[in-house]
């Protein structure tokens, strides 16, 4: 499959990695492609572009933009070259103020799940991987058992798609969390996430849901 990732920081680069250790041909974007060409390298089948670039040549697409860059980003890589593609949006709306821990900066009655699918009306959102650092977004390994991924999106076939992604990259729990609305909920396990984080000083924990 060809996967364009819109986003050049760490989960983009993560997520390049993932996707082409899974033998997928990967073009990662970037507002400046140069920067990429050491990272490139690293493995024959990812290659660099502009966003433009990068959403043309992606059957798959990946938003992985920090979120105050997000719209501009896609607009610079053309809403039109996104329709009908399954996207996955891993972004979080975070809001840094000083002296506070990170919070977001729209929640409860929005999302920036529903913000990307608002931006990219003809596309298939999925929100996935917001939930979890980007070192253990592939092959996730913990002491305690195997993690949960929460999905949300309004399309069933894209979300099929986006569970097989993550079945590959090592995900064995995932949860479909309903329509893209849910991004309200699941962004918020990003603040949870990332305050634990920071009051314990590490990086290696993840969100498990277990039944009965």
């Amino acid at each position: 499959m060809k996967v364009g990732i819109v986003g050049s920081g760490d989960v983009g680069r993560s997520l390049a990695r993932g996707f082409a250790s899974r033998g997928h041909e990967v073009t990662i974007g970037s507002r400046d492609p140069a920067k990429l060409r050491d990272f490139a390298k690293e493995n024959a089948n990812v290659h660099t572009g502009t966003f433009e670039e990068t959403a043309r040549f992606g059957e798959l697409l990946v938003v992985a933009t920090a979120f105050d860059g997000t719209k501009s980003a896609l607009d610079i890589a053309g809403p039109a070259n996104f329709a009908g593609k399954v996207v996955i949006d891993t972004t979080n709306p975070l809001k840094f103020e000083e002296g506070r821990l990170p919070g977001l900066s729209i929640g409860f009655d929005d999302s920036a799940g529903e913000s990307v699918q608002r931006w990219l009306p003809n596309a298939k959102v999925v929100k996935a991987f917001n939930i979890i650092g980007h070192d253990s977004m592939v092959d996730p390994a913990f002491e305690e058992g195997a993690p949960t991924m929460f999905i949300c999106g309004d399309d069933a076939a894209a979300k099929t798609t986006v569970t097989e992604v993550l079945q590959s990259f090592g995900w064995q729990s995932i949860i479909d969390a309903g329509s893209i609305e849910q991004s309200r909920l699941l962004e918020p396990l990003c603040i949870l996430w990332v305050h634990y984080a920071i009051g314990a000083g590490s990086r290696n924990h993840a969100f498990k849901l277990l039944t009965r």
